[in-house]
C-alpha cells in the first residue's frame, strides 16, 4: 500500500485519530455536520511524521533514554527533548512528501494564509485533552514557509511540557504521533470559545460563550479578559462584558501582531445576544454529533460562524446513568465513606451488591438517589438533619437544589424511597452486654463464610458469594445493631446541644468519649504501639526494617537477633487487622496482609516517636480525663436550678454514650473483614483464569464487575478490548473531583459553611474534636510516605480506619473530606486530637511544614506567619 501523506479535511473523520491525529479527526467531522462551516484546508498525515523520524536513526536511542527518565528530573527532560526537536526541525523534507504539501497547498491557492496546527494522536481523546501540548502557527505564507512550519509541529510532540504530560500519564512517547493540519486563514470579527456545558458548575443545560475581538490567540494566551454570556434554553442569561483594551491581528505579511482596540469599542460587546443564541445553537447541534459536552472555538467571519476546532470537555463530572428524562439528585457516597478515589468496576459493584441502598456509579464513585426523600416534606426534613448533622456542605448543596423551585417535584409522601432517616431510634437499654452480643454474633456469622467458602470454585463459587451477600446484608441491617450505632449518636447529639445550653459549653461530648470501650479502629492504633514495643530493644530489627522494599520481608526477620519475636508480633497484628488498607471499600485494594510493607513507616515513627508502654498510658490517660470532664460536668449541673433532674439525665445519656459509641467503629470492620475472605476466593478463580490462559494477569478481574467475572468463569473467555478500555477510564477518573452533591444535569453543588465566626483568612470546616493545637502541618496524601515527629498536625484528604495507627503519633488533624460521626471524627475523639473536618482544599491551601494553629472546637484553621 502507498503511504498517504495528504488528505483533505473533507476526506477524514473522527474515526481516523491514527492517521491524521485528534484535531484533525475533529475538524473532518465537523466539516460533515450539516450548517456547519469549517475553513478549508488538509492534512499532513502520521505517515508522514513516521518517514521523517525514520531519517534520523538516532532518534530512537534518544527516546529510549526519554522514556527511562524520572518526569520529575526537569533539567534532564529539557535537555533531552531539546535535542530530539532540534534533531526532527533539521531534517530535509524528502522530495515527494514536499510534493504533495505543495500540490495541496496549489489546489487551495499558494499565495493564501494559513494556520499550521499541530495534531497528535493522543490529543482530545474523550479521557486526556493534552490541551495546549503542541504548537500552532498562524498566517502562515508560501510553500517555503509553511514547510518550515510543518517541521515546527513534529518537533512540537516533543516539547518539555507534552514529554511530562505523556510520561505523567503513562504514556510511551513511541506510542504518539504527529499529523498536521494546514488551513485557510480567517481574519476574523470577533472570535473564542463555545462550552456546550458550563465548565465551573458542570452544568450541561448552561452553555459558556467567551467572546473578544479580532483572533482567538489573545483569549488563549491570556493578553485579554473576555466577554462572558451564559446561555440556557435558547436564551442569554447573564453576561458580563470586559473592557477588551488589545486584540490580536494577522499581517498581510504574514505572522500576527498585537493592537490596540479604540477606546470607543472597547466597552462593546464583541457579539450581540442574537449572534450569542445562534452559536449555541451550532454548538448543540456539534454536541449531538459527537455525543458529548464540546469546547469549541469558533470565528465569526462577515456575520457567519466558522468553528476551527471541538473537542470533549474532559474536565466534568459524569453524570450516573438512568435511563429516564426525570431531575435527580445524587449524593457521594464517598464522602460518607471517608473515600473520594475512584474504585475500579470490581469494588463499585461489589459495593453495590452488598450496600444497604441501591447506589448509581458515575466516574469510579458511588451515588445514591435522594430525589424522593427530598420530594417529599415529610422525609425531607429527616434527610437535611441527618445529612446537616454529618456534613454540613451536603446539607447547604441540597438546600441550594431545593431553592430552585422547579427542580425537585413535590409528593405527597416518600413511597419506596427507602426507610426514613433515624427510623431505628435507640429504644434499648444501656447495657454493654448488647455490644458483646453483636460483636459475638458478627463473628461467628464471619467465621461460618470463611469454613463455607473453601470448598467453593468456578460457577459455584459466585452462587455461593451471592447468597453471602445476603447474609452480609441481614447482619449489616441487624435491627439491634442499628439501634446501638444510633444510641451512641443520639446520645452524642444530646450531650453537645443540651450542655452547649444548660453550661454554655461546646462539644463536650469530644471529652467525655476519650477512651471508649470496645472501639475496634481506636484500638488497632493502639496495638500497632504494642508492636513498637517488642521491636524497639532489637537495633538489628529496626535496621533491618529501615531498608525494607519486599513483601517477603517477614520471612527473612527469623533470621536476626530478636527477629522472631518481632515477625510474631507483626503477624498478630496482621491477622486482627490485616484485611485493611486505604480506600478500604474498595475490595481491589491492596490489604495489609498483602503489602505488609505499607506499616512499616509508622511502625518505625512508633519505635522513635515513643517510650514503652504508651499504649496503655495513653487509653488510661484519656479514661481519666473523661471521667474527670464527667465530674465537672455533673457537680456544674447540680448547682444550676433543677440541677439534680439535670444531672441525672446527663449522666444517663453520658453512660449510653460510653457504652455504644466505640461499637459504631464495628460494623465497618466486620464488612473489610467479609470484603477480604470475598477477595481471596475471588483471586483464586483469577489465578485459575491465568493458568488457563483466559486472563493475562490476576489483577485483570478488579476491572470486570461481579456480574461479567460470573460471566468469564462460566464461559472461559474474556473481552481484551473492554478490560483495556476500563483501564484507561479508571486512568482518567483520578483526575475528576467528585462532587458531594450532583444533579441530573450535571451540576456539581459544592454547598458553603455560611459562618461569620471565623477570623478573616482562616480556612472553615467542620469543628470535631475539641481542643486547640498549634503545630507544624505534615500534608501527607499516602500513609506509606508518612514521616512524622510528636506534635505534629496531619493534614490529608481524608482518613478512613487504616489511618488510626497515625493518629497516636500526631496532635491534631485536619482533612478535606469528613463529618460528625465518619471514622477520623470518632477516632480523633477517642484519642483527644483537636480536628477540624470537611476543610475544602485543605492539602493545597496548607504546605507541608507550615506552622498551623487547628480551632477543634470552633472549627477552622489559622495558617500562622
Amino acid at each position: 500500500m502507498t503511504e498517504r501523506y495528504v488528505l483533505d479535511l473533507q476526506e477524514v473523520d473522527e474515526t481516523q485519530v491514527a492517521v491524521v491525529g485528534g484535531k484533525g479527526a475533529h475538524l473532518g467531522g465537523l466539516s460533515r455536520i450539516e450548517g456547519i462551516r469549517v475553513p478549508a484546508g488538509f492534512c499532513v498525515t502520521t505517515d508522514a511524521f513516521r518517514r521523517i523520524m525514520a531519517e534520523a536513526p538516532s532518534l530512537d536511542d534518544r527516546l529510549d533514554q526519554l522514556s527511562r527518565l524520572n518526569p520529575d528530573d526537569r533539567e534532564a527532560i529539557r535537555t533531552l527533548s531539546a535535542q530530539i526537536r532540534r534533531t526532527v526541525e533539521g531534517i530535509a523534507v524528502p522530495d515527494d512528501l514536499a510534493a504533495a504539501i505543495t500540490r495541496a497547498l496549489a489546489r487551495l491557492g499558494e499565495q493564501a494564509a494559513y494556520a499550521v496546527r499541530s495534531s497528535a494522536t493522543a490529543e482530545d481523546l474523550p479521557t486526556a485533552s493534552f490541551a495546549g501540548q503542541q504548537d500552532t502557527y498562524l498566517n502562515v505564507v508560501g510553500p517555503t514557509a509553511i514547510l518550515q512550519h510543518v517541521s515546527r509541529c513534529w518537533a512540537s510532540l516533543f516539547t518539555e511540557r507534552a514529554v511530562t504530560y505523556r510520561q505523567r500519564n503513562g504514556i510511551d512517547h513511541r506510542t504518539v504521533h504527529m499529523a498536521v493540519v494546514v488551513q485557510r486563514m480567517v481574519f476574523p470579527h470577533a472570535s473564542g470559545i463555545l462550552f456546550t456545558a458550563d465548565p465551573v458548575t458542570g452544568n450541561r443545560k448552561v452553555a459558556t460563550v467567551d467572546a473578544g475581538f479580532g483572533l482567538g490567540e489573545a483569549l488563549v494566551s491570556g493578553l485579554v479578559n473576555p466577554d462572558v454570556f451564559k446561555v440556557r434554553h435558547g436564551e442569554v442569561v447573564a453576561k458580563a462584558i470586559a473592557a477588551k483594551q488589545r486584540a490580536v491581528h494577522a499581517l498581510p505579511t504574514g505572522g500576527t501582531q498585537e493592537v490596540a482596540i479604540d477606546s470607543r469599542r472597547q466597552e462593546q460587546p464583541a457579539l450581540t445576544d442574537a449572534q450569542v443564541v445562534r452559536l449555541v445553537q451550532l454548538g448543540r447541534r456539534i454536541e449531538a454529533h459527537f455525543g458529548r459536552p464540546q469546547d469549541i472555538e469558533w470565528c465569526l467571519v462577515d456575520d457567519g460562524f466558522q468553528i476551527v476546532q471541538s473537542r470533549p470537555i474532559t474536565t466534568l463530572f459524569p453524570i450516573p446513568e438512568t435511563g429516564d428524562q426525570e431531575n435527580h439528585v445524587y449524593v457521594s457516597v464517598g464522602h460518607q465513606q471517608m473515600m473520594t478515589d475512584p474504585m475500579k468496576p470490581l469494588g463499585l459493584s461489589m459495593w453495590q451488591l452488598t450496600a444497604m441502598v441501591p447506589m448509581h456509579a458515575a466516574g469510579g464513585r458511588l451515588f445514591v438517589d435522594v430525589t424522593r426523600r427530598l420530594a417529599s416534606p415529610a422525609s425531607r426534613a429527616g434527610l437535611l438533619d441527618v445529612m446537616g448533622r454529618g456534613d454540613p456542605l451536603v446539607r447547604d448543596a441540597l438546600e441550594t437544589v431545593l431553592d430552585r423551585d422547579d427542580f425537585v417535584p413535590s409528593l405527597p409522601d416518600a413511597g419506596p424511597g427507602g426507610p426514613p432517616t433515624g427510623a431505628a431510634s435507640a429504644t434499648i437499654a444501656t447495657d454493654p452486654a448488647i455490644v458483646t452480643e453483636l460483636i459475638e454474633r458478627s463473628q461467628v456469622s464471619i467465621a461460618a463464610l470463611e469454613r463455607d467458602i473453601r470448598t467453593k470454585t468456578g460457577p459455584a463459587l459466585f452462587e455461593f458469594l451471592l447468597e453471602a451477600f445476603a447474609e452480609h446484608k441481614r447482619v449489616l441491617s441487624d435491627p439491634l445493631s442499628m439501634q446501638a450505632i444510633m444510641a451512641g449518636m443520639e446520645a452524642t447529639w444530646w450531650l453537645n446541644d443540651t450542655l452547649q445550653e444548660w453550661l454554655g459549653e461546646k462539644n463536650a461530648a469530644d471529652t467525655l468519649t476519650l477512651s471508649a470501650p470496645d472501639n475496634v479502629t481506636s484500638e488497632m492504633g493502639l496495638a500497632l504501639l504494642d508492636v513498637a514495643d517488642v521491636i524497639r530493644p532489637h537495633s538489628e530489627v529496626v535496621a533491618f526494617l529501615q531498608g525494607v522494599e519486599d513483601e517477603g520481608f517477614l520471612d527473612e526477620l527469623a533470621k536476626l537477633a530478636g527477629g522472631t519475636e518481632a515477625r510474631d508480633a507483626i503477624e498478630a497484628y496482621l491477622d486482627r487487622y490485616g484485611m485493611r488498607c486505604v480506600g478500604e471499600i474498595d475490595i481491589t485494594r491492596p490489604r495489609w496482609r498483602e503489602r505488609p510493607t505499607t506499616l512499616v513507616p509508622v511502625l518505625l515513627d512508633n519505635v522513635r516517636n515513643f517510650e514503652p508502654g504508651a499504649a496503655e498510658r495513653r487509653f488510661e490517660q484519656g479514661r481519666q480525663k473523661a471521667q474527670q470532664k464527667e465530674q465537672d460536668v455533673l457537680s456544674r449541673l447540680r448547682a444550676l436550678p433543677d440541677g439534680d433532674r439535670k444531672a441525672g439525665e446527663a449522666k444517663r445519656m453520658i453512660d449510653r454514650v460510653r457504652t455504644f459509641i466505640g461499637y459504631r467503629e464495628y460494623p465497618k470492620y466486620a464488612i473489610v473483614s467479609r470484603y477480604f475472605v470475598y477477595k481471596q476466593a475471588l483471586l483464586e478463580e483469577a489465578e485459575r483464569l491465568v493458568q488457563a490462559g483466559v486472563l493475562p494477569q490476576k489483577e485483570d478481574i478488579f476491572y470486570l464487575t461481579f456480574q461479567e467475572l460470573h460471566d468469564v468463569v462460566r464461559s472461559n473467555q474474556v473481552d481484551d478490548r473492554l478490560v483495556q478500555q476500563r483501564k484507561d477510564a479508571f486512568r482518567s477518573y483520578h483526575a475528576l473531583t467528585p462532587p458531594r452533591v450532583l444533579t441530573s444535569d450535571g451540576e456539581a453543588v459544592t454547598g458553603a459553611y455560611r459562618r461569620d465566626d471565623v477570623p478573616a483568612g482562616a480556612l472553615i470546616g467542620l469543628p470535631v474534636s475539641a481542643g486547640t493545637i498549634e503545630g507544624r502541618a505534615r500534608v501527607i496524601l499516602d500513609i506509606a510516605e508518612a514521616d512524622l515527629e510528636a506534635g505534629d498536625i496531619l493534614v490529608t484528604t481524608f482518613t478512613d480506619p487504616s489511618w488510626s495507627p497515625l493518629f497516636v503519633a500526631v496532635a491534631g488533624l485536619v482533612t478535606e473530606v469528613g463529618g460528625l460521626m465518619t471514622h477520623g471524627a470518632v477516632i480523633a475523639r477517642e484519642y483527644g486530637l483537636p480536628a477540624v473536618v470537611g476543610v475544602e482544599r485543605a492539602t493545597r491551601l496548607i504546605r507541608d511544614g507550615q506552622r498551623i494553629r487547628v480551632h477543634g472546637t470552633d472549627g477552622y484553621v489559622e495558617i500562622l506567619p
